[in-house]
């Protein structure tokens, strides 16, 4: 299990009870988090192997979690449990995401410096052995493509553009989750409807 699925020494041990329940329900552990404030929230992202997850898949998942969670017990404190989609602008956490999401932009975080930063912003443009390739604008203002090892990355995740909402929505359209026919008019102002372009 690696650092950008499960982070803490907890997030680890969650995964570790709950990486088999969700994999042979034929799901995949994209993330895992438990997260502090004043009622700690445990957040399981997950999808199909083939991406996407709906809402009732995910109810069977927090169903089957919350089971395992009653018998292992790994959380001291009260928690809520939340079940949900890596969402549009999904964190990358396995090398195969970087892959599939190549071409869009993404914001990478390593644990150490790299040529003074920490922190990348760019295209992606593959992967390569173990190296996630992304384009990014360097300190002259040129385009250039570097490769950052997988194991340096702390955090990672795609970033929210217009192109990005476009494919899931054109994704979601061809898979029949969407219907077109009920998004084809909008509201105006002045209350009346006009066809959208």
């Amino acid at each position: 299990m690696t650092d950008l699925i499960a982070k803490t020494a907890i997030d680890r041990r969650l995964a570790e009870i709950l990486h088999p329940v969700i994999e042979g329900m034929g799901f995949e552990l994209v993330r895992i988090r438990l997260m502090g404030g004043k009622t700690k929230t445990l957040q399981i992202m997950a999808e199909r192997p083939d991406g996407g997850i709906e809402v009732d898949e995910c109810a069977r998942i927090s169903t089957a979690v919350s089971a395992v969670l009653d018998v292992e017990d790994p959380i001291e404190d009260a928690y809520t449990l939340e079940v949900s989609s890596p969402g549009i602008d999904r964190p990358l956490t396995r090398l195969k995401d970087f892959a599939a999401w190549e071409g869009y932009e993404a914001k990478l975080e390593t644990t150490e410096l790299i040529d003074g930063r920490r922190r990348f912003k760019g295209e992606l443009a593959g992967v390569e052995d173990n190296d996630i390739l992304i384009e990014i604008t360097d300190d002259k203002g040129e385009q250039v493509t570097i490769g950052l090892d997988y194991d340096w990355l702390s955090d990672a995740k795609l970033v929210l553009t217009d192109e990005l909402i476009r494919e899931m929505l054109k994704a979601r359209k061809d898979a029949g989750i969407v219907d077109e026919d009920d998004y084809d008019e909008i509201e105006t102002d002045d209350g009346s409807a006009r066809e959208e372009d």
